[in-house]
Formats: C-alpha cells, structure tokens, sequence
C-alpha cells in the first residue's frame, strides 16, 4: 500500500561510545547516500556544540559533503541556531549551498542553542554581555536577504542583491517544539518543522500554526513537517533491544547528564535501575519501536495528528549497521523506492566502510 505521506530523516550525528565524532560524521555521509538511494525526500543535519552525544556542530559542512554524494533528496539544516549568528553570513553561506545544489537547499532555523548556556556564551564574538534575545528581528533580518526583500530604508538594503548564489536561493523553515515558534511560523508565512521527538504534545500548536497561518509571497498555504523519534527492526524484540542505548541517553539528559550513545547491554542494566527509580517529572518521549507495519502505522498516526505533509525521522542507535537497517525497513514498509532502484545495491553491500557504530 503506498502513500502520500513524504518521508525525510533528520540526523543529529550520535557518537557512540568507545567512537569519535569523525566516525559519527563519516556514518552520517554514509546513511544519507544510502538515503538518498532508498527514496527518502528530504536530509536534514542538525546543530549542537559541546557535548559527548552529537557530532555536527557545523551543518552547512555537512550539508555541502552531502550534496556531493547524493542526487535526490533535498538536503539542509535541522537547524542552524541562528541566535549564534550574523543574519547575513548565514544567508551567504545558504546562498552558495543553493548555487551549488540548485532546488535543493533547504534553511532550517531555530531559536535554541543547541548547549547550554556557557557554550552559547562561548561562542559570542563580544563577551562583555549575553547577547539579546532578538529572534524575530533576526529572522526578519535573514528573510530580507533571502528573498531580496529588504526594505528600502534598512541601512543593509543594499547587501541583499549581492549574496553570492543568485538568483538560487534555499527554502526557509522555522524549526520549533513550542507555541512560540508555531505563532512566528505562521505570522512570517513560513513552512513549519515541529520537533515531536523533543515535546510530543505539539499537535495543538501545529493546528494553531495553520489557524493563524498569513500567506507570505513565497508559501500560499501552510506546510508542516513532524519530526518522531523512530526504532525499526525485523522483529519487535530487537527493536526494543536497539532503543535501549538511545532510552539511556534520554533518561540521564532528563538528569542533565550527557554521554555518547552507551552499548546495548550497558543500557538495558541501566534501563533495569532506572525504572526502579522512575523520575516521574520528566517529560515523556513519543517512541515508535517495532516491526517496519507497527513503526508504519504508528508514523502514520503521528503525521495525521499533526495534519502533516511529512515525517521526518530521528534515530539514535549505538550501532551504525542497525540505524542503517532501520531507515531500509521503513522505506521498504513505505515503498519509497520509486526511480532509485538502481542506488539500493548499497544496503546489500553495506555502503562504504566505517566504524562499527
């Protein structure tokens, strides 16, 4: 049975333990030329600093090893966190992306910092005092460019024509898991990405999004991605089995401890102890875990909830071969496939090689 629904893979780069982040990076070019092959539509990399877990704190360099190893999916930002950053420097860098991958560039921008407070203020150019909590100005300020839109009087007016990529230019997101972010979406006219994986109650604001939606010049109707948090395996058990690592991660981060992603085994002793001593304040996790018809369905009813165009995956496993395995099983439980049949010979031959996890 297919589907309307559109599928893409958001991919946070997990280190696993007893790896590095350049294993992490190098899995992460490896799963999305498999992706690209199996017929997902769109790649998404996302931003984090300074932590154990995640590998990619510079998406718009993966983004461009991407696009020179893939020829379908659309490919881009998930996102970058754009307090951290020049409104402008981020439209020229998305500008050549676009230049260089013509109608594939996707921006994705988002208002956290990816870390925590120290390392947000690490990465300040001026230290003599925290940045101003200015989202929507900078926002404002990124579309002028993007869309060559500035207002005449804006002392950068003239900086708009000349981003290097003209006249290609990447698709705007905002990325969020709030109220906030869905009112800003739908007063800028902008596509939506909501981060079900983070807070899986966000349907409500999905819906508020498009009630409030204003049609901008670049989107007429409102759109929406979801993103879930998804463990595929040939059998319900072994999926169970895989998610322990990423279930221990999350347990210890409600505790605000962060670790590369731990072995099976260490995780389910782990996950034993923990229920024990259950932290009955964190916020609950939406995990859809199973065979490729339950992790199918269970897709499915995430996006319906959500009214949503798209699902986005996020999987986190300790080994590389399994999250592999998993992103295969759903896109043959989708059937995907379509016209890159000829690019499945990579899931047979295992791509190219990397490390084990």
């Amino acid at each position: 049975m297919t589907t309307s629904l559109r599928l893409g893979v958001l991919d946070q780069s997990p280190i696993s333990e007893g790896s590095t982040g350049a294993d992490a990076l190098r899995n992460t070019l490896d799963l999305a030329s498999l992706c690209d092959g199996l017929g997902y539509h769109r790649y998404w990399v996302a931003e984090h600093h300074a932590t154990p877990m995640l590998a990619c704190a510079s998406p718009e360099i993966l983004i461009a090893a991407i696009g020179e190893r893939t020829r379908f999916l659309r490919i881009g930002s998930g996102g970058v966190m754009l307090p951290h950053y020049s409104p402008l420097k981020v439209a020229e860098v998305f500008s050549i992306l676009s230049a260089l991958f013509p109608g594939r560039i996707d921006l994705g921008i988002g208002r956290a910092p990816g870390t925590d407070q120290m390392t947000a203020f690490a990465m300040q150019r001026d230290r003599r005092q925290a940045s101003p909590d200015d989202f929507p100005q900078q926002m404002a300020e990124l579309l002028g460019y993007v869309e060559n839109k500035m207002p005449p009087g804006h002392p950068f007016a003239r900086l708009a024509p000349l981003l290097p990529g003209r006249p290609h230019a990447p698709e705007v997101w905002l990325l969020g898991s709030s109220e906030q972010s869905a009112i800003w979406a739908a007063e800028s006219g902008l596509p939506y990405a909501f981060a079900d994986f983070i807070n899986p109650e966000g349907a409500g604001y999905a819906k508020l999004y498009r009630e409030n939606f204003q049609p901008s010049e670049t989107l007429k109707e409102p759109r929406v991605i979801v993103a879930p948090w998804a463990i595929c395996a040939d059998s319900d058990e072994e999926a169970q089995r895989i998610a322990a690592s990423a279930r221990m991660t999350r347990a210890l981060l409600n505790r605000g401890q962060l670790i590369a992603v731990p072995p099976i085994e260490r995780a389910e002793k782990f996950l034993v102890e923990y229920g024990r001593n259950a932290d009955t304040n964190a916020r609950p996790r939406r995990a859809i875990i199973g065979t490729p018809e339950k992790v199918r369905a269970g897709i499915e009813a995430v996006a319906e909830a959500y009214a949503a165009e798209e699902a986005m995956i996020v999987t986190i496993a300790f080994e590389h071969t399994a999250r592999r395995r998993s992103y295969e099983l759903i896109a043959q439980a989708f059937q995907l496939a379509g016209d890159r049949e000829n690019f499945v010979q990579n899931v047979s031959t295992g791509g190219p090689k990397t490390s084990n996890v």
